[in-house]
């Protein structure tokens, strides 16, 4: 789909502010076609406003995060691979006002399980 360019618009965040939008422009130059593309690209200020443009339309594809579409039954889909782009390294931090709340530090935890990782995972993230 992107080789052949039959499309208007293609959305993606924005590559200086968001690790997709620099993953998505990675990935177009890796398959050789970010050059041509370019004139398409629509930018939004984050990854959520990239799924806005394509969700209404206002985009016919986009580089989205798999965790905004894996339970959209509509549609179709091409999950880059990850050896096209640099990784995207997700964390979750107690920040110091946190640091006595002990529910806080029952959630930090509670994403280091079994249960919160299998859930990640659902959504289309890896887990290390």
């Amino acid at each position: 789909v992107l080789s052949k360019g039959g499309f208007e618009k293609i959305a993606i965040a924005d590559p200086k502010a968001a690790p997709y939008g620099l993953a998505a422009v990675e990935s177009m130059r890796k398959l050789g076609v970010y050059e041509r593309l370019s004139p398409k690209v629509v930018t939004g200020s984050s990854i959520t406003q990239a799924y806005q443009f394509v969700d209404t339309g206002a985009a016919e594809l986009g580089f989205v995060a798999l965790s905004q579409v894996v339970s959209h039954k509509e549609g179709s889909r091409w999950i880059v691979p990850a050896t096209n782009h640099t990784p995207i390294d997700q964390q979750a931090v107690l920040l110091k006002p946190g640091a006595d709340s002990a529910a806080a530090k029952a959630f930090l935890q509670f994403l280091k399980g079994p249960e919160a990782k299998a859930i990640i995972r659902r959504y289309g993230y890896e887990v290390r």
